[in-house]
């Protein structure tokens, strides 16, 4: 399994690496995560550089995409070389996610066509601009597709991931480990709030 989190200049720090370090708390040969960046460094919002992992175009063919977010999503979106390439994104065959303003990277893709979202306060507008419903909440997801608002919402999603790809037990063992200690009960326990509502269905057991 191959978890691509894209990663563009002036990136925020708490939504791509918390994303990362959440979602290697798997540890199996068959899983990789990837900070997927559209040249080979970017610099955060912070001044933190990070080097490529992985590129957009193997971020299109992974199982699982984090459409990260930062302080120039807006001039990424109006990036042709990047939008050209995100086009190859597809919810049938991926898990697909965007924490902040990557739901504005979603709805200019046209992936939130009828599905509302979550962000942050900032990109509200913007969004709503596009013609996506923004939610009051830190978490939603439709199918494939899911959105998460706020910085510290990142762990949803990489629970989200995990949960879908190795299941409940999986998603919750990962988010205990980087919860406050003497709070992680209360944490998982709200996290799974917010989650479990929009996974599928455990199929019937067969008689």
């Amino acid at each position: 399994m191959h978890i691509a989190i894209l990663t563009f200049e002036g990136y925020n720090e708490l939504d791509s690496l918390i994303a990362l370090g959440v979602l290697n708390r798997i540890k199996t040969d068959d899983w990789r995560v990837t900070i997927a960046t559209p040249s080979p460094k970017v610099t955060s919002m912070n001044g933190v550089v990070i080097e490529q992992m992985s590129t957009l175009e193997e971020a299109c063919a992974a199982d699982a995409v984090i459409v990260g977010s930062g302080i120039a999503t807006r001039e990424v979106v109006e990036d042709p070389d990047i939008m050209n390439t995100l086009r190859r994104l597809d919810p049938s065959r991926q898990l697909i996610a965007a924490q902040c303003s990557g739901a504005l990277v979603l709805a200019r893709l046209g992936l939130l066509s009828d599905v509302p979202a979550c962000t942050d306060l900032t990109t509200k507008p913007w969004v709503v601009a596009a013609g996506v419903e923004v939610l009051n909440q830190p978490f939603y997801a439709k199918d494939n597709l899911a959105t998460a608002g706020g910085c510290l919402a990142s762990p949803y999603l990489a629970a989200w991931i995990i949960a879908r790809l190795q299941g409940q037990e999986a998603a919750e063992s990962a988010l205990h480990y980087v919860a406050p200690v003497g709070e992680k009960e209360e944490y998982v326990g709200r996290a799974w709030r917010n989650i479990s509502p929009y996974l599928p269905a455990p199929a019937p057991a067969l008689l």
